[in-house]
């Protein structure tokens, strides 16, 4: 692999300054982007006035994101505006003294010029803030001012979120609450009934061109399972009955697919496996039912987005006393993403191919180590996360971590120090906690757990004081077959990690790591499907509907017709070559 020469001399300027910051205290989420560029000139406005203007390209190679600041006068405030290019792939935004009244884009070596601050018209900078759009379209839909928008809550997010940062101990109360009223709330036990006339006598065999199937036992052959609360509509599925392991064709929807499983049906061997590393499952997760969405990597894209509030950049909850540096106010020396917009919505620019959308991982306050060695490294390993090429909270080695590159392909691992020049490929990533599967091991074809899949505490698993693990959760998994690699994402709806670990196994999965849990609107996804100008929206479990909102009678889809606090991912279907 190759590497331009800006990328070493930013390589170096990372390690010697940390981040990319002068020596001193970080300010602002752009003293932590490596790979930025900076550019300034003098500027008139619209009435003679002089100024001046800078333009911070925050990642050179991804060319997602600019901050633009303007100076009007001696003693006036600075105005910054979070721009986003409509066209990373064949347009850039220079200044150039030559035109002091705006922007001049560069595409395909022809430039044009695009006046922002010099005149009154609508798209102007001033026009486009007061429109409070979440996107702003700006030089005739070329670039998009981004807008700090309010994200839609839900009621249980709106009291947790009131107790855990207005509440003494509110931390505590919530976790009373989970224990005493929500484990198990959204159990649905695997409904199995025996065939008459057996589909599957034997091993399931693979589908030409679908993910792998499950490993399940062959005792259990003839069974299927039931289900009246599958919300995706399947292909050549009679009577809604499904074969355990198998993979059904998302109806419509060509390279998505759906399975079920319980962890009770699975290949011994595999539940025999690993008994030092992968704790014993009782009897109610071991019967839970489990929801699986597989997409074909060769038609899709997967992106990371932040939420309105969520995930932030300020300390965890969790972190121990002497891990915090008090004279800063987040382990990454910032509080806020200021002068950067997040906005919980997926960009107009990616909406007509957006497929699917899933929740990402967990709050800030959980997402960092009380326990074991990662609780005492890294002020804590906070969980790390990118999102257009900026770095808005480092990737810390030892976590699981979700990645995009820049040309498109999607990749999951174990970060490490070593992996530091990977970062001036990647557009977007996402890290939580540590890994439920870690590789495979071919020489015994089986995937190999992660090595605190059953240590609550240094796992950093959540759940309870009281180790009380068994809740709803999601994660989401890296499969390969024949060449062909595929993105799972699993619901469960009463699982404990190890029993995650089982099922991820039985698939045959490269690399598994957890998202979040508790609740469906933590462990969210929707699968869209495009009918003429109707859009259905389908979820694995049909209770996910209630996450969508209704207006005159349609469904308005979360993340992709309105905006929310939690962070997510958009599955993004390639674009015919």
């Amino acid at each position: 692999m190759r590497f331009p020469l800006t990328f070493f001399l930013s390589f170096f300027f990372v390690m010697a300054f940390g981040d990319g910051a002068l020596p001193g205290d970080l300010k602002t989420i752009i003293d932590l982007q490596p790979f930025r560029q900076e550019s300034s000139i003098p500027i008139k406005g619209a009435a003679g006035e002089e100024g001046r203007a800078n333009l911070i390209q925050l990642n050179s190679h991804v060319n997602d994101w600019y901050v633009l600041r303007l100076s009007w006068g001696s003693g006036a405030a600075t105005a910054e505006y979070h721009l986003e290019n409509a066209r990373p792939g064949s347009q850039k935004l220079l200044l150039d003294e030559r035109h002091p009244q705006g922007l001049v884009i560069e595409e395909r070596k022809k430039k044009s010029n695009c006046d922002l601050w010099g005149t009154n018209s609508k798209e102007s900078l001033a026009a486009a803030r007061a429109t409070h759009a979440a996107y702003a379209s700006l030089c005739g839909g070329k670039l998009y001012l981004r807008n700090p928008v309010k994200g839609h809550r839900t009621q249980i997010e709106s009291v947790t979120d009131f107790l855990r940062d207005g509440v003494p101990a509110g931390e505590k109360i919530v976790s009373t609450v989970k224990d005493n009223f929500y484990q198990d709330a959204f159990r649905e036990e695997a409904q199995t009934v025996e065939e008459s006339k057996p589909s599957s006598p034997g091993p399931i065999r693979r589908k030409l061109g679908a993910p792998g199937p499950a490993r399940i036992d062959p005792s259990r052959a003839g069974q299927v399972i039931a289900s009246s609360h599958l919300g995706i509509e399947v292909r050549d599925l009679p009577a809604q009955r499904i074969i355990p392991g198998n993979w059904y064709e998302a109806a419509g929807n060509p390279g998505i697919y759906v399975s079920l499983i319980a962890p009770h049906l699975i290949a011994q061997d595999i539940l025999r496996s690993d008994p030092r590393v992968v704790g014993t499952l009782d009897r109610v997760e071991s019967e839970a039912l489990v929801y699986l969405v597989a997409f074909d990597l060769d038609q899709f894209g997967v992106r990371f987005s932040l939420g309105t509030e969520h995930p932030r950049v300020d300390w965890s909850d969790r972190v121990q006393d002497r891990m915090k540096d008090p004279s800063l106010p987040g382990p990454d020396g910032i509080g806020t993403i200021a002068p950067l917009v997040s906005n919980g919505l997926v960009s107009p620019t990616d909406v007509g191919r957006t497929a699917a959308v899933f929740t990402g991982g967990f709050k800030r306050t959980h997402g960092a180590f009380r326990w074991g060695q990662l609780a005492l490294q890294n002020h804590g390993s906070h969980y790390g996360f990118i999102e257009h090429g900026t770095v808005f909270s480092k990737l810390q080695p030892g976590l699981a971590t979700l990645y995009e590159l820049q040309d498109g392909r999607l990749g999951m691992k174990t970060w490490s120090e070593e992996d530091t020049p990977l970062l001036s490929q990647i557009r977007s990533a996402r890290q939580n906690g540590v890994p439920i599967i870690t590789g495979y091991r071919r020489e015994a074809r089986l995937p190999e757990p992660g090595p605190l899949v059953s240590r609550w505490g240094e796992g950093n698993w959540s759940g309870s004081e009281e180790k009380k693990l068994r809740t709803m959760r999601a994660g989401v998994a890296l499969q390969e077959v024949k060449g062909k690699r595929f993105l799972l994402y699993a619901v469960f709806t009463s699982a404990t990690p190890s029993a995650m670990a089982r099922v991820f196994q039985a698939y045959g999965c490269l690399y598994a790591m957890h998202l979040d849990m508790n609740a469906l609107e933590h462990t969210y996804l929707a699968v869209y499907q495009r009918q003429g100008s109707n859009l259905v929206i389908q979820h694995p479990i049909q209770g996910m509907s209630a996450l969508d909102k209704s207006s005159k009678g349609q469904y308005v889809p979360r993340f992709l017709g309105y905006a929310d606090n939690r962070d997510f991912f958009t599955v993004l279907r390639k674009e015919a070559q």
